[in-house]
């Protein structure tokens, strides 16, 4: 990989984890919201809304930012964001026109942080050990 495809993909790891690292600090800040929001959503585990889910996004924005085998937190990223789609955005279930738009937004939003995650973990997989700009490689290798 060239210098200057790797600075790209470096810009790219830090603004992608940047959302992450938002989530996080809005998670340790406002746990016990978070945690009412996902008892209202009647997520299983609902007290891992807080601190916990903020820990996580933590770890993995450092991994793909940092390059601490980024492909495991690009697949974290993954699992992450797919419960986040179903019981914080369920639209569906959402009476109110304004109410529902913002949570298909969301929903959406998530839909594509997700096909953002598959991408990044096979970028971070193929490119092995020229992988630069990263405390280490990756994990997986494709």
């Amino acid at each position: 990989m060239s210098d200057a495809a790797s600075m790209v993909l470096l810009a790219g790891r830090i603004v992608f984890s940047g959302l992450f690292l938002a989530a996080a600090v809005g998670s340790f800040t406002h746990g016990k919201m978070m945690i009412a929001n996902a008892r209202s959503k009647k997520m299983p585990l609902a007290g891992l809304a807080g601190w916990p889910a903020g820990l996580y996004q933590l770890l993995v924005s450092i991994s793909i930012a940092a390059g601490i085998w980024p492909d495991i937190g690009a697949i974290l990223i993954g699992i992450f964001v797919v419960p986040t789609a179903f019981y914080f955005h369920n639209y569906w279930t959402v009476k109110d026109p304004m109410q529902k738009q913002q949570q298909v937004f969301g929903f959406y939003r998530n839909v594509s942080l997700l096909g953002a995650a598959i991408i990044l973990f096979a970028v971070f997989a193929s490119a092995g050990d020229n992988l630069r700009f990263a405390v280490t490689g990756p994990l997986f290798r494709f």
